[in-house]
């Protein structure tokens, strides 16, 4: 079965919309790989978290900040399809001194 992933945002904050904006990049990037994306106002408030199947991949206070869409795009990608290749977004490897 598809992954789902939950973004989980603060209504109270006014944070609909980027999670909206992330769902609309997910859901671009990855249209053949997810069963969906899922939006869900916390109760709690401050809250901005996102997750594959419930296994939190990225939490707003844990990091001190929001992902950025390359970096989200990259964490999503390592669990539902690690062969995929984001192109421009993928990962730099570090080049050899």
């Amino acid at each position: 079965m598809k992954p789902v992933i939950t973004i989980e945002y603060c209504p109270k904050c006014g944070w609909l919309l980027r999670a909206a904006y992330m769902a609309q990049e997910i859901l671009t990037t990855f249209s053949e790989d997810l069963k969906g994306v899922t939006l869900q106002p916390a109760e709690i408030s401050g809250r901005y978290s996102i997750s594959v199947n419930d296994e939190k991949i990225f939490d707003r206070k844990e990091q001190g900040r929001f992902p950025e869409i390359k970096e989200l795009k990259q964490l999503i990608r390592d669990k539902v399809a690690p062969e995929k290749d984001l192109g421009h977004s993928d990962k730099k490897g570090t080049p050899d001194a």
